[in-house]
């Protein structure tokens, strides 16, 4: 069975940093894109970052870039999402997410291109 479990959400003030991580287990992970997406309440779940299978190349979206990082660490199979200078707009639950090939067709950027799912954490920015 494949798991995705993250951690290290909490609350934070506006300004801090936190770095979420996400253990996959029951699948190696390390010949396909992560990817970090987030969501609100009655909102879709949207894209925040993903990196493709070997690391060398990341994503972001307009909304986080330059204030957040990700980065795997495949012989652990685990991949982490730095976040800085968080706002209170980056409050959301995030979810870590897993490809099952190489190159998604649906691209970095789409929900659809990640069949694996964690449970998501809770990002809490206080003003």
């Amino acid at each position: 069975q494949v798991q995705l479990v993250e951690s290290g959400g909490g609350l934070v003030q506006v300004g801090a940093s936190l770095n979420l991580s996400c253990t996959a287990s029951g699948r190696t992970f390390n010949s396909a894109p992560m990817g970090w997406f987030r969501q609100t309440p009655g909102k879709e779940r949207e894209f925040s970052a993903a990196i493709n299978w070997d690391g060398s190349s990341t994503f972001f979206a307009e909304s986080v870039k330059g204030r957040f990082t990700i980065s795997r660490d495949n012989a652990r199979n685990m991949v982490y999402l730095q976040m800085n200078s968080l706002k209170p707009e980056d409050t959301a639950v995030y979810y870590c997410a897993g490809a099952n090939t190489r190159y998604p067709r649906g691209g970095y950027y789409s929900p659809r291109s990640y069949p694996y799912w964690g449970q998501g954490t809770q990002v809490t920015v206080s003003s």
